[in-house]
């Protein structure tokens, strides 16, 4: 769920002299394929409860399910990217749907805990290689501007259907298939848009020198999976203070530190450091980063929510997430006037303080607690309010930018998301797990042998600590975007083509 991507770089590739005869069914393949990029977000919400029933994962680790993709996708996008560009976006694309479908084989076959992680986190670096290279094919495809702007907005209704989708589907197949076929189901749709792709996609690639950052890509990814893991160690193994909880952490402070020196001392680097070193630039993609973390934090805790508080079926609970998806969907369709006539940075402000409101609305939980009452308000203001920063976000990020930096400045706000939505589950769930230990303990209640009512207090108290934090994160996005972001000219005309993760 992002704005932009790696593929922008390809709109000064050089096109053909004639139209391409396939391109209207390279459009259709390629949205079908980075379809599952989104369907796979979405999904695996409505299945997690049932998932970590069947395979005993423990509420410390239930996390990596959704991090695990989220970590590798929005850890290797940008090396992706420009994977994409130089070896050929057929090529990739298609070792991209090939390895999504063999990853997500391999996840419905899981055995244990660890399996289902591994494999979600080869779906995550199988999309980054799949969404940029689609993207990009769509770009190369269309020489003609108008053209071009139609692909893209059938382009951006499928991911944004996408979301939706994923939640009436994993609904519906977790309720009466079960959770595996959430993972068997992408097979058959990988391996279809990669039988269209052999003869109606035409191979291109980008022109110079290949030079892949593939120093940069480790420290990167292994610093956030160090972070990742230390929060989660912090839930499961003693604490923060924890010796190999601050082992980890301290593993992830060096290996990110590293990232920013390889990335400063490259000739070619992965993220180039004047990219995210323009004030407004930097800002948004802080607050894009604190939104991701909130928002998908949130998903999680109201999943668990209204499956085990509510007792709703994983189709009710699909149902119950449809007026986010469709908030999103209408704020970003229907508000683009609005950033004209308001500006970007207070379109921006003004829909993370409307999120922001939507997730503290969830602190009210208790055993009264409904949809109508708490899930279906903060739903639409966070919708809403989440739909206002998409829709302006990139036109702040990729303004001014140099035309060189314009693909990599679109994939590192992509990037920005796929990282909070990694990072946002797992501290919050280490603070559920946390808050949740805390008033069994208080109450003098065994975790294993407490009372189901208790139990039933127990999570809301973590629901609402995680919800407090999620909060504060959105809060600080807010912050960041007054702070940091320039009130710029309207700079509509720079919004970029929509991306494979929203």
């Amino acid at each position: 769920m992002s704005m932009t991507s790696p593929a922008h770089r390809a709109q000064r590739a050089p096109g053909p002299t004639t139209p391409d005869p396939h391109r209207w069914m390279t459009l259709i393949v390629a949205s079908v394929a980075t379809l599952m990029v989104v369907l796979d977000v979405s999904i695996v919400n409505i299945a997690l409860p049932q998932a970590q029933s069947d395979l005993g994962m423990s509420d410390a680790s239930r996390q990596w399910m959704i991090t695990a993709y989220a970590l590798a996708f929005g850890g290797l996008l940008l090396l992706g990217g420009r994977i994409a560009d130089f070896v050929g976006r057929k090529k990739i694309l298609l070792i991209g749907l090939l390895g999504f479908a063999a990853a997500s084989m391999l996840g419905g076959l899981a055995l244990n805990p660890g399996m289902l992680f591994a494999a979600r986190a080869l779906q995550g670096t199988f999309a980054a290689l799949l969404a940029p290279a689609a993207l990009s094919l769509i770009t190369v495809a269309f020489t003609d501007p108008k053209e071009r702007a139609r692909a893209f907005g059938v382009f951006g209704a499928f991911q944004g259907g996408g979301g939706a989708v994923g939640l009436l589907l994993g609904g519906v197949l977790t309720q009466y298939a079960g959770w595996r076929w959430c993972m068997y189901i992408n097979v058959p749709i990988a391996l279809v848009a990669a039988l269209a792709t052999l003869p109606y996609i035409r191979e291109s690639r980008a022109a110079g020198d290949r030079h892949y950052d593939v120093p940069g890509a480790v420290l990167v990814t292994g610093g956030l999976v160090a972070l990742v893991y230390g929060f989660a160690r912090a839930a499961d193994g003693g604490g923060w203070a924890a010796p190999a909880t601050l082992l980890l952490l301290a593993a992830a402070v060096v290996l990110l530190t590293a990232f920013v020196v390889v990335e400063h001392r490259s000739a070619h680097p992965l993220l180039p450091l004047r990219v995210i070193l323009d004030r407004s630039r930097a800002g948004v993609f802080l607050a894009n980063l604190l939104i991701g973390a909130g928002m998908f934090g949130m998903n999680l805790f109201m999943t668990y929510f209204l499956q085990v508080n509510l007792h709703y079926t994983p189709v009710q609970a699909g149902c119950a997430f449809l007026p986010f998806s469709v908030g999103i969907i209408a704020t970003t369709t229907l508000g683009a006037p609005l950033v004209i006539r308001l500006g970007p940075k207070t379109l921006m402000a003004a829909g993370s303080t409307l999120a922001t409101v939507g997730l503290f609305w969830l602190t009210r939980l208790d055993t009264a607690s409904g949809y109508a009452g708490e899930v279906l308000p903060t739903q639409i203001l966070v919708s809403v309010g989440v739909g206002l920063f998409f829709l302006a976000g990139p036109n702040v990020a990729l303004s001014g930018v140099d035309p060189h930096d314009a693909g990599v400045a679109s994939a590192a706000l992509s990037t920005s998301q796929q990282i909070g939505a990694a990072l946002g589950p797992a501290l919050l769930n280490t603070l559920y797990v946390s808050a949740v230990t805390s008033y069994l303990t208080s109450r003098g209640e065994s975790p294993g042998q407490t009372p189901q009512a208790m139990r039933l207090e127990a999570y809301l108290h973590g629901y609402r600590i995680a919800f407090i934090v999620a909060g504060a994160l959105l809060a600080a996005a807010v912050v960041a975007l007054l702070a940091l972001v320039k009130t710029p000219k309207s700079t509509a005309g720079d919004t970029a083509a929509p991306d494979p993760g929203h």
